[in-house]
């Protein structure tokens, strides 16, 4: 199997909403995975914010999220891109937890990465 990484750096519903999917099917199927929020991105992190707004093509991150906290899959909130908007770790879902850029690199030298 596979390590696949998925990156979002964008506070955009159509990318969490795409992010999300992949990240499911990839680990449905077998591959390990691990997600990274950076840049306005970790926006997303925020487990107040509103997931069920429809995408074009009607589905939305409350379609494939629950699957990815439920099953504990990683993921990593940039430190100082969470800091500088006044974010911690009490806003975040149980599998969300503050990391940083050398980490973030480590993952993708051992992964296919994905950027949304």
């Amino acid at each position: 199997m596979s390590n696949f990484l998925f990156v979002l750096s964008k506070d955009d519903n159509e990318a969490l909403t795409r992010c999300c999917q992949f990240a499911k099917i990839a680990h449905s199927k077998g591959h390990h995975v691990d997600m990274f929020f950076i840049d306005g991105g970790v926006a997303w992190a925020n487990k107040k914010r509103d997931f069920d707004t429809k995408t074009v093509t009607g589905d939305c991150p409350n379609d494939y999220l629950p699957y990815i906290v439920e099953n504990e899959i990683k993921i990593g909130i940039c430190t100082p891109c969470a800091k500088n908007r006044n974010m911690d770790e009490a806003k975040f879902f149980s599998n969300m937890q503050l990391d940083g850029g050398p980490h973030l690199i480590d993952m993708a030298t051992e992964a296919k990465v994905f950027n949304f």
